[in-house]
């Protein structure tokens, strides 16, 4: 069963400008990406939202000749969407190390599907740590609260029972979904320009984008299957899952900044 969800509001902001090495695979683009990044609808976890373009170059590669370098709002773009999404992705492994040992000693049927949705995050993180490293963008300097947040998001809420970590998960999860959605709309949109002023897009962006789609899909699978395990049975869900999500909100707008 498929969770239909909204996205929010949590429209990245662009971070203070940073040294950043010149994104060649990019071209420039003089739009204004506040109105570009707003969330879409999330339908389900194998299918990305219908108004979700599909640029030239994801189906068949670009043909174009120029290239451009990033302009300064494009670098600013990308240095605090991959370094939240790499903050983001910590957050994720250490809820659920943090959840696994209550909620298997309680359900040890659980094991199998914890160690699964484990192993798929654990995978988004070393893939936003490349990312990082091959651009040269730093971390975010909240690492240290945002472990410890984390550790004890996933402590709690396993320990006050199983609907209650699946309520986590799902809030959690709703939040992540549609920040990426944000960024690959806005991705996205500049494959579009590109192509229609018969600039090259290049293989780096087009696999940019299919990296963040994949991710997102996984993580709506987390969503749908937190759905499934009960997390609109928990006790007290809409206060929870209402404080899960204003916490991710806050935690994604503080780490585009720092």
């Amino acid at each position: 069963m498929s969770a239909t969800t909204a996205l929010r509001k949590a429209a990245l902001r662009p971070a203070r400008q940073s040294r950043l090495p010149v994104f060649d695979f990019l071209a420039p683009s003089l739009i204004n990406l506040k109105p570009l990044i707003q969330n879409a609808s999330i339908t389900t976890s194998s299918s990305p939202p219908a108004t979700e373009a599909e640029p030239e170059a994801i189906k068949s590669g670009s043909k174009a000749k120029r290239r451009r370098p990033l302009t300064a709002e494009q670098q600013r773009f990308l240095d605090s969407a991959l370094r939240v999404n790499q903050a983001g992705e910590l957050a994720a492994t250490l809820i659920y190390t943090a959840q696994t040992p209550p909620l298997t000693k309680a359900h040890p049927h659980l094991r199998p599907l914890m160690k699964h949705m484990y192993d798929q995050e654990a995978g988004h993180f070393s893939t936003f740590n490349h990312l990082l490293a091959k651009h040269r963008i730093r971390p975010t300097a909240m690492y240290p609260v945002w472990k410890v947040a984390a550790t004890v998001l996933g402590w709690s809420t396993a320990v006050m029972g199983r609907e209650a970590a699946m309520a986590c998960t799902e809030a959690v999860e709703t939040e992540i979904g549609g920040h990426y959605n944000g960024q690959v709309r806005v991705l996205l949109e500049w494959m579009k320009q590109m192509e229609e002023r018969g600039e090259e897009v290049g293989e780096e962006i087009t696999e940019l984008v299919r990296t963040i789609r994949r991710i997102r899909d996984e993580e709506l699978e987390h969503l749908d299957t937190a759905v499934e395990h009960d997390a609109k049975n928990a006790e007290g869900y809409g206060l929870l899952t209402n404080v899960v999500r204003s916490g991710c909100k806050a935690a994604i707008w503080v780490s585009e900044k720092v």
